[in-house]
């Protein structure tokens, strides 16, 4: 196997590259979808592909049990240098780079005459809706374990090191509006001044209390109000809030906080305020079962020195609602410490490319023991 991917590297880098330069957003993963199918439509596998959507699924193999591994597949948008466009700042370009070289390091070196291989190349990961939407059309209903993996931070993980799971935390977009009246400048008196609202809201945020020994954070990311006229009062605004939680249940109390806020500024300021929930990330669930055989992938690959524990994070994955969706899917995500920095989402983030080719083999080997451990 190391032969192998030692000879498929500079053909992955060639992948990592054509798709860093090639970032599309949520659910408009077009070329990036025509992309994977095209570097992999020669091997013997099964392609699906969705009219409706983005996003494809590999299947090689055949019958019982069905060993899965997903990798997201859009960029985000945002400011990079003064202008916006899609970029990969998270990391979700090497993910499906890792994918690809696990998938052909499967096929070249053989395939086990029982069982499947199942590569999902999913879309929409950032807008934490890609995954159910794949559950809906039931890509993981027969599916025994399910793998997926992220780039970890530096913080989080040292260069070189890999833990058999992501502990995330539970992540909820808010996005709210204000309504009421535009009022001259001269006569302030005649309206709520929605850009007064929206900063008390922001003020009340700061100040919710949860428990301080669960990891957890809310804040407003974004916040527009009034157009070109400097002496209108803007009655209107929209905004968002970005809420985070190492648990479910944190997460439902700092809504619930949120929503207080909301209903007490309204009456307030005798103004509507509305608030709808744009994406509701579910914190991990991971299995003992699936985190114990990707631990003795990376001790075989990378050796005891770079297994690392379970790793904590406050951010979210789209990932867990497979399992949550589907309770009696295994899973795990391998976390893949390459010296990242200065943080992910950051327009100028880096890593070492060097790890892909260690990611490949760790993963591939937890497939293939997957597969010995449970036909």
């Amino acid at each position: 196997m190391e032969a192998t991917i030692e000879r498929l590297t500079p053909f992955l880098k060639e992948v990592f590259h054509h798709l860093h330069k090639h970032p599309e957003i949520s659910w408009e993963e077009y070329k990036t979808t025509t992309y994977i199918e095209s570097l992999l439509a020669k091997y013997d596998c099964r392609i699906t592909t969705f009219e409706d959507s983005t996003g494809l699924v590999f299947d090689v193999g055949h019958g019982q049990p069905i060993i899965a591994l997903r990798a997201d597949m859009d960029a985000l948008w945002q400011e990079v240098d003064g202008n916006f466009r899609a970029n990969h700042s998270c990391g979700h370009d090497a993910h499906m780079t890792i994918a690809v070289g696990v998938l052909m390091v499967l096929l070249e070196n053989g395939i086990p005459e029982k069982g499947t291989f199942r590569f999902i190349f999913q879309p929409a990961e950032e807008k934490g809706t890609g995954a159910l939407q794949l559950v809906d059309k039931g890509v993981v209903d027969d599916v025994d374990f399910l793998y997926g993996m992220h780039l970890r931070p530096v913080e989080e993980l040292k260069n070189g090191q890999f833990a058999p799971a992501i502990q995330h935390g539970a992540a909820k977009f808010i996005k709210g509006s204000v309504k009421g009246e535009d009022a001259h400048g001269a006569r302030p008196h005649l309206n709520a001044n929605a850009i007064q609202v929206g900063t008390e809201f922001f003020q009340h945020l700061n100040n919710v209390q949860v428990d301080p020994r669960i990891p957890h954070s809310v804040k407003m990311t974004t916040f527009q109000a009034g157009g070109k006229s400097p002496n209108i009062i803007p009655g209107n605004a929209t905004f968002s809030i970005d809420v985070r939680a190492q648990t479910n249940e944190v997460i439902q109390l700092l809504t619930q906080k949120i929503e207080r806020i909301a209903q007490m500024l309204a009456a307030y300021h005798e103004v509507t305020i509305d608030l709808e929930v744009g994406a509701n990330v579910a914190a991990a669930v991971l299995d003992a079962d699936a985190v114990s055989v990707m631990r003795e992938a990376i001790i075989e690959s990378a050796g005891e020195e770079n297994t690392s524990q379970v790793i904590a994070t406050t951010g979210g994955d789209d990932f867990h609602f497979y399992t949550i969706k589907r309770p009696e899917l295994k899973a795990t995500m391998l976390a893949i410490g390459c010296d990242l920095e200065p943080g992910l989402h950051h327009p100028h983030m880096t890593f070492d490319h060097e790890v892909i080719p260690k990611a490949v083999e760790i993963m591939t080997r937890a497939l293939k023991k997957t597969i010995e451990l449970y036909s």
